[in-house]
């Protein structure tokens, strides 16, 4: 059995790290509002890119079609571009979506297909590194805040693969924020562009568009730009989801610790009463004695 002052240093440990855990949940409550409004901002524009992406996509077909619009014509070689936080702390956050990345490459080998993994932060790196190091062609680092830097590097090495022939298809897995206690791990295909379907026809009131340039010539210039902005979507909804896993961990965690250290406290408080009770029938059997 610990003694007394072993229980108090181990009760003044977990108070210790009570006290950590939920400054870290304030700091992730604080930072997620920013980070929320971030990426549901994102949507929008990502959105409408989509949409006008689909309007001309019904412009083009055949061999003028932009190989990012249609793709190689072969879906033998899939790259795999794994979105997670650098840190941890967060429940299962990046665990879910490691799993759901390990699920999607899984199912591609199990096909006979060619598959290469590129990373976005270093939970992604570290996770998939064990299991598909020799398939790694890059890794990334997230940041401290979702930068569209980053995500022009990584569209950039994305192309650069594409266009030397190493890939056909790209896939993209993140994780989608929907609230403070829900986030979905998400796979979205990032080439060929996925086209949106099905979308509410516009009234032209007996308008016709005419493009200058053609349709071919503008999705040269705005395919590249749409996996840049997927990849920087993608950053700022894993942010949003990190934070609001990460609030919901401490709080557990801080609520955790409170019951340690109650029990802790009641053990302590029984065996210092025993104590106190051995020593005064000590003292009692003394006296008697003289």
């Amino acid at each position: 059995m610990a003694s007394l002052k072993e229980m108090r240093n181990r009760i003044g440990s977990v108070k210790a790290t009570q006290k950590i855990t939920k400054a870290m949940q304030m700091v992730a409550a604080a930072k997620l509002r920013k980070a929320q409004d971030a990426a549901q901002n994102a949507r929008p524009y990502a959105e409408r890119m989509a949409a006008v992406i689909a309007n001309l996509a019904s412009g083009v077909s055949g061999d003028g079609a932009p190989k990012l619009l249609v793709g190689t014509g072969s879906d033998r070689r899939h790259l795999v571009v794994v979105a997670t936080s650098d840190r941890g702390l967060a429940g299962g956050f990046n665990s879910s979506i490691v799993r759901a990345a390990r699920e999607r490459i899984s199912s591609l080998l199990a096909e006979g297909k060619d598959v290469r993994v590129l990373t976005i932060g270093r939970k992604a790196r570290d996770q998939l590194r064990r299991f598909y190091g020799d398939r790694s062609v890059g890794a990334f680092e997230a940041g401290g805040n979702p930068s569209l830097t980053v995500a022009e590097e990584v569209s950039a090495k994305i192309r650069e693969l594409f266009e030397a022939g190493e890939v056909d298809v790209v896939s993209l897995v993140f994780s989608r924020f929907k609230s403070v206690v829900s986030q979905t791990p998400t796979v979205t295909r990032l080439i060929p562009a996925e086209v949106a379907a099905g979308g509410e026809a516009v009234d032209l009131k007996g308008a016709a568009y005419e493009y200058e340039p053609d349709e071919a010539a503008i999705l040269e210039e705005l395919l590249p730009r749409n996996i840049t902005t997927q990849l920087f979507s993608a950053m700022l909804e894993n942010q949003a989801g990190f934070f609001a896993a990460q609030m919901t961990a401490m709080d557990n965690a801080t609520r955790n610790a409170g019951d340690m250290i109650a029990s802790l406290t009641l053990q302590y408080n029984r065996s210092r009463q025993a104590q106190i009770t051995k020593e005064l029938i000590e003292i009692i059997s003394g006296a008697e004695a003289i």
